[in-house]
């Protein structure tokens, strides 16, 4: 008979304290299958969809990345918030007719080497395989992603990652405005970012990540499980996701990047920039002036 666990009160994270994702957030969040010992198992027995080996200096340079490659918690840090800044959120391949393929070598092609952005399923994708190339024990996520009505997406919505260290992190690179830094993955864990404070909730089986918003009322963002996923699973959503009239990918073009200072963001015909809160809206008046807008804040140029 299983002990009944009393639920702990949120917490905030110190920098300097050790925290794991406890035993009692793994018997509800997960089954017992994914226990420290058997996940590594299971994460082997999955084989990836067309893996690859990146090339790392080549990676690194695109995000302007030089420091240390351990596969440590640092490292991790760091490479993250490099992507986040260099790398941006986009559907713009949409709107331009070519057609998106789950392909981590189509990824690392169209991010790395002609210096694009992209949506979840590329941008996690493509830093799922630079974290496995550097070591690090990777494992692809399904998310189901919140909707205004309170209901959430499909399975495989979203594609979010778990990084095993000596404590298991949420890594995302690929869900536009959110965290800038990894986060433990931990419920019921408080964390302050610059961006804001984000936690991990336990809801029924699942995990759900939630952001406090200024109103100081935790909204939530994504839910998640921790089964491990192959990459061709998400195949059927990248389609939807790109062909449906009820995806919010095929309404508008966007095109958005996180910055030191906040975040730079084009939809449709505004050019939106944040700076240390304060946000300035500017129309843009012609296409010639989108363009613009488009390779001076994004090094990107439209046919």
């Amino acid at each position: 008979m299983k002990k009944k666990i009393a639920k702990k009160k949120p917490r905030c994270a110190k920098a300097d304290e050790p925290v794991t994702l406890g035993s009692a957030a793994i018997g509800l969040a997960t089954r017992e299958s994914f226990a420290s010992n058997t996940h590594q198992q299971t994460v082997h027995q999955l084989i990836m969809y067309r893996q690859i080996m990146v090339d790392v200096a080549a990676y690194v340079e695109r995000i302007g990345y030089s420091g240390p490659l351990a596969p440590d918690a640092e490292t991790l840090r760091e490479i993250h918030r490099a992507h986040l800044f260099a790398v941006p959120f986009e559907n713009l391949d949409i709107g331009w007719g070519n057609r998106i393929e789950v392909d981590e070598e189509k990824f690392f092609r169209k991010i790395v080497e002609r210096r694009r952005g992209g949506f979840c399923y590329e941008l996690n994708g493509a830093f799922a395989a630079l974290l496995r190339t550097l070591g690090f024990r990777v494992t692809l996520l399904s998310a189901r992603v919140s909707r205004d009505d309170g209901s959430y997406g499909a399975e495989f919505d979203h594609l979010t990652l778990r990084v095993d260290l000596n404590q298991p992190w949420l890594a995302d690179v690929g869900f536009g405005d959110s965290f800038v830094d990894p986060l433990r993955l931990q419920v019921d864990l408080e964390q302050d970012q610059r961006v804001g404070q984000f936690r991990i909730v336990q809801a029924g089986e699942a995990l759900r990540l939630e952001r406090r918003g200024a109103d100081r009322r935790w909204k939530p963002e994504y839910m998640f499980t921790l089964e491990p996923r192959r990459l061709e699973e998400f195949k059927d959503m990248c389609h939807y996701h790109q062909t449906s009239p009820k995806s919010s990918f095929t309404q508008k073009r966007l095109c958005s990047r996180a910055t030191a200072e906040g975040r730079v963001t084009l939809s449709d015909s505004n050019l939106v920039t944040t700076r240390d809160g304060s946000r300035e809206q500017r129309p843009l008046k012609s296409d010639a002036e989108w363009r613009t807008a488009l390779a001076d804040h994004f090094a990107i140029v439209a046919p």
